[in-house]
């Protein structure tokens, strides 16, 4: 059905069943006990007020579950999202202050049109220029930023930066008036999650849990942090010895307003906004795709463009901060066994009942505590083990790799990304500008052909048989017309040179004129230029072209059938027209 098609909740709820709803409840149950601290936790990491990570975590999850493909991503604020929203939003305003409130509402609708004007338009495949090598480095760069960042909340020191340098640098400058409270909260709750995270679903496996649910319950330790920190800076006041506190987070739910309509707030955010994109539909692409294919079901990127876009768009006008899908979180979700996206609305309900009946006890929550939960959660983005990885296998990809995860650490958050994406599409356009290319030679007795250097193979003097792997376009069209010229150089006695197309997808204009100019060279020195194994769709198009109805040669079916007509001429078999 067409609403369906725009509506994907329609179709859910065609073949809702109770069971469905019950696996929904109970993974909603667990997914808000995660949530509460992080929405918290990411609001304080983006310098925002505590509640707005709150209210980005109602309408714009259930917006998502209307529109949203994936049964099991889970969206929210996230620690990338909530990195990338303050350093865009620094320039423009004070951390917590009225108008940095106003523009992160901007940046969050803002995000939500791009995408779903992208998902309206079709445009998923423009994530393809943000290469896995580049997100990698980027999410792990964010990750020891984001880590850094937080040591300010574990010390009790004031500490501010855009990159590592000045990170460090300010808090260096304030070891003196570290908090010795305010520390043993946050090294006691960073080391009791590591402790969870490491130990814990072994000892409860070890007591009888299953996998699943010893899983769950590690996901979940944070709560516990909070309930006994928050528990011990009410009971012992601790608020008034230094520990810096959560403090007020008002009770009710977010109003619903449009954000500023200043014009030059939102062509200043435009570039943080795309970026912010971008990277968190990557991220949350790969998610939904991963957790899909173990149910053997698809997600439609498209639609899940649009989807995130209303998630944000919902997020700006009611009061949230930009949001996108998280992996621990959506992780659990599927484990905790959430059928359908109604799980996110079930969480968003969640959410809605802490907020009303919740904030007067998070007022004492300590933000150390929700730094050493950030900092933990985040533990998992760093993958520098990766960097060797890419570098080993790939020079060009590592070193966009590093470029970015440098750039990210000691310039800034929106330098780093575009700077990979920019020496990327260099890299790109530098390795396919000279594409490899190869001589083969008849494997002995077969219709195989191989590279000469590479294997003992059949050659005649006067027949050159060149083997393009690469597509031909615009950045690599002079270069094959110097290949083909040096190689006819080397060899006075070729009479013939086959290209063989098999790896060629496309041939672009300045590519052709690149070929039409090799065959009149090649007929002025008394040699003949053929074409072998050209594709359907490439050779439709050369078709109409000067180059087919001008070239000296002829275009072979086959490899093999150019090595017989050529070489074997009374065995040859009949070209292809």
């Amino acid at each position: 059905m067409r609403l369906e098609r725009w509506v994907p909740l329609v179709g859910w709820l065609r073949r809702y069943q109770q069971a469905q709803f019950s696996r929904d409840a109970l993974a909603a149950v667990i997914v808000t006990l995660m949530l509460v601290p992080q929405a918290l936790a990411y609001a304080l990491l983006a310098g925002l007020p505590p509640e707005m990570g709150l209210y980005a975590s109602m309408l714009p999850l259930v917006l998502y579950a209307i529109f949203g493909t994936s049964a099991s991503l889970a969206v929210g604020p996230v620690a990338v999202a909530a990195l990338m929203t303050a350093s865009a939003l620094s320039g423009f305003a004070t951390p917590g202050s009225p108008e940095y409130i106003g523009a992160a509402l901007v940046l969050a609708a803002l995000s939500g049109l791009i995408l779903i004007a992208m998902g309206v338009l079709r445009l998923g495949f423009l994530v393809n220029f943000l290469s896995h090598p580049v997100i990698s480095g980027f999410i792990t760069a964010s990750g020891i930023l984001i880590a850094i960042s937080q040591l300010k909340h574990i010390l009790g020191v004031e500490a501010s930066g855009h990159n590592v340098i000045e990170l460090l640098a300010a808090l260096f400058g304030q070891w003196q008036q570290v908090n010795v409270i305010t520390l043993m909260i946050g090294l006691g709750v960073w080391g009791y999650l590591l402790v969870c995270r490491k130990h814990l679903q072994q000892w409860l496996i070890a007591l009888g849990a299953s996998v699943s649910v010893s899983g769950i319950v590690v996901k979940a330790a944070p709560i516990s942090a909070v309930m006994v920190t928050t528990l011990l800076a009410w009971g012992f006041s601790l608020d008034q010895h230094g520990v810096d506190v959560v403090g007020f987070v008002p009770s009710g739910l977010p109003a619903i307003a449009l954000p500023s309509l200043d014009q030059s707030l939102w062509v200043g955010l435009l570039p943080a906004a795309l970026l912010i994109s971008l990277v968190g539909f990557v991220e949350s692409v790969s998610v939904a795709q991963t957790l899909a294919a173990k149910r053997r079901q698809r997600i439609d990127p498209n639609q899940e463009l649009i989807a995130l876009g209303m998630a944000n768009l919902g997020a700006g006008v009611s009061g949230g901060s930009p949001v996108s899908g998280g992996f621990s979180r959506s992780v659990v979700n599927f484990e905790a066994g959430a059928a359908t996206p109604l799980a996110g609305a079930f969480t968003a309900l969640g959410i809605v009942l802490a907020t009303l009946l919740l904030t007067d006890l998070l007022a004492f929550l300590p933000t150390a505590t929700l730094a050493a939960t950030i900092i933990v959660a985040v533990s998992t983005l760093i993958d520098l083990p990766a960097v060797k990885r890419t570098w080993q296998y790939s020079r060009s990809d590592g070193m966009a790799m590093v470029a970015t995860l440098l750039l990210t650490l000691l310039h800034s958050v929106e330098v780093g990304i575009v700077g990979g994406v920019v020496l990327s599409l260099v890299l790109h356009l530098y390795r396919t500008s000279q594409p490899h290319s190869a001589v083969v030679g008849r494997v002995p007795g077969t219709e195989h052909f191989r590279n000469v250097q590479r294997h003992k193979v059949e050659t005649d003097e006067h027949v050159a048989m060149l083997r393009i792997d690469e597509s031909l376009y615009f950045a690599n069209a002079r270069y094959l017309e110097d290949t083909v010229m040096a190689l006819a150089a080397r060899s006075p006695s070729l009479k013939h040179i086959v290209l063989t197309c098999q790896a060629v997808n496309i041939i672009d204009a300045s590519a052709l004129e690149s070929l039409e100019a090799i065959n009149g060279r090649l007929k002025d020195a008394g040699a003949t230029l053929h074409l072998a194994e050209v594709k359907g769709p490439v050779m439709d198009r050369l078709k109409g072209t000067d180059l087919y109805r001008e070239l000296t040669g002829q275009v072979f079916f086959t490899t093999f059938e150019a090595w017989q007509a050529l070489v074997h001429p009374d065995e040859a078999l009949t070209p292809v027209a």
